[in-house]
């Protein structure tokens, strides 16, 4: 057996000695103590730096709200879609259905996992890979790719044709129910194939009724999708518009004018080799969909990138480490808000890869770019929208500083149209399959 060092009274006297050679070290602990760490470390001079202020803007409406729920990456993916109706319609505030995605999303995600169970039924029950699945069955988190799959497949449908329920503002209750039934159907399909030796006919009639049951829950919490519904808006003249009779896929095809095949996840994951193109299938959710992949490339070709879209008038889906140097109720991003390191006297510094490598980093939270200031072409802030609802930040959106956007930023989703040569020839190949636990989760 290893051995093992006992932490001593000789070591702690020296623990302590440190600390009272620190002059000020005692005034600092008595105002952590009474105010905490963040409200002691916030530095004053953000103000300047995190003006609201943005020469290139696209012209966006309310936000939205995804309440006590992890459904970020769709709510970013359905603001872009708005915000291209709203521009050619002339409909600032219009919003589409996020329940009706969720309802989709948690069926296709049953449908894999249980698909995946069959597959791995053959490996160790402790297996990571199975861990995995198991763990990751019906979590409200998503990337772009999910969403994208599931409007491509399913379409879209307005906010109020299928609006939120309890059940998708707060989701703790659903996904209690569907993480218990989840591990039930793991264990018994896992069974049904090593212990009772059943055919595959036998197995598959098995994982159909498990499908029934997550439909009977998902209608039960959700409501049930519409096949089709009529459209009514008033725009912003007040002019009255109506189109009756529209199926979901109808009304996508019909009135947003995008295929979301012509988009990229455009990663800076430093700690992967850039120039590569990789892949994450174990977190697709979509039979056929529209696959999770990722073009490694340096942070400063991803921000080209996103400013020739939003040029162009195109808000750009983001994912952020949100966590990190982050004041939520004044809606601020700045990588120098918290000085704690000053504060403490203890170097929490970090370069990206590491962050990334130690999972001290990782993309938390979508959102939506909105707006940058440029300044001699180059930018120092950006305008994010969030879905935290008008009650953070200016109205639910937030400014973000510059070097906050290159630390804690990895993805961004762009139009292929926006993409250099050596950037689209990376998409064209075969893609490097990561692990199911890799830091680009």
């Amino acid at each position: 057996m290893e051995n093992k060092q006992q932490l001593s009274s000789e070591m702690i006297a020296k623990y302590q000695h440190d600390f009272a050679a620190n002059k000020g070290a005692a005034v600092i602990s008595r105002t952590v103590m009474k105010n905490g760490i963040k409200a002691s470390s916030e530095n004053p001079a953000i103000s300047q730096r995190d003006h609201r202020v943005f020469n290139v803007e696209v012209k966006t409406g309310k936000v939205t709200n995804q309440r006590r729920s992890g459904r970020c990456w769709s709510f970013a993916t359905l603001n872009t879609l708005r915000h291209r109706f709203a521009l050619k319609y002339n409909l600032k505030d219009f919003e589409l259905s996020q329940n009706y995605l969720f309802f989709w999303d948690r069926m296709e995600r049953a449908n894999l996992f249980l698909q995946q169970v069959v597959a791995t039924a053959d490996q160790p029950l402790h297996d990571r890979t199975v861990d995995f699945y198991v763990d990751f069955a019906l979590t409200d988190g998503g990337q772009w790719g999910n969403a994208a799959g599931i409007i491509e497949k399913y379409g879209v449908v307005p906010e109020y044709v299928m609006p939120d329920t309890f059940n998708t503002k707060n989701t703790d209750d659903v996904a209690d129910v569907f993480r218990r039934l989840m591990h039930k159907d793991f264990l018994t399909l896992r069974r049904l194939i090593n212990d009772d030796h059943a055919s595959a006919t036998a197995v598959e009639e098995q994982r159909q009724a498990m499908m029934s049951d997550v439909y009977r829950i998902c209608v039960m919490a959700f409501g049930k999708p519409p096949v089709e519904f009529d459209l009514e808006y008033r725009d912003d003249d007040h002019q009255y518009h109506r189109d009756a009779d529209l199926t979901p896929l109808d009304f996508y095809h019909r009135y947003f004018d995008i295929d979301l095949h012509d988009y990229a996840v455009i990663t800076n994951a430093p700690d992967h080799q850039l120039g590569k193109l990789y892949a994450m299938p174990q977190q697709d959710n979509v039979v056929g969909g529209i696959p999770l992949e990722f073009v490694n490339v340096s942070f400063d070709k991803l921000q080209e990138m996103a400013i020739k879209q939003l040029k162009d008038n195109e808000t750009v889906w983001v994912g952020n480490d949100v966590l990190q140097q982050m004041d939520r109720k004044r809606g601020l991003m700045d990588a120098k808000l918290f000085l704690e390191s000053d504060l403490l006297g203890v170097d929490l510094s970090m370069s990206k890869a590491d962050r990334l490598e130690s999972r001290q980093g990782e993309v938390s939270h979508a959102m939506t770019l909105t707006g940058v200031n440029l300044v001699d072409g180059q930018p120092n802030r950006w305008k994010i929208e969030n879905s935290w609802g008008d009650k953070n930040g200016d109205k639910g959106y937030f400014v973000m500083t510059q070097d906050w956007f290159e630390q804690y930023t990895y993805e961004a989703v762009i139009n292929k149209k926006y993409l250099d040569d050596q950037t689209k020839a990376i998409l064209e190949t075969k893609p490097v399959i990561v692990d199911a636990w890799d830091s680009l989760r």
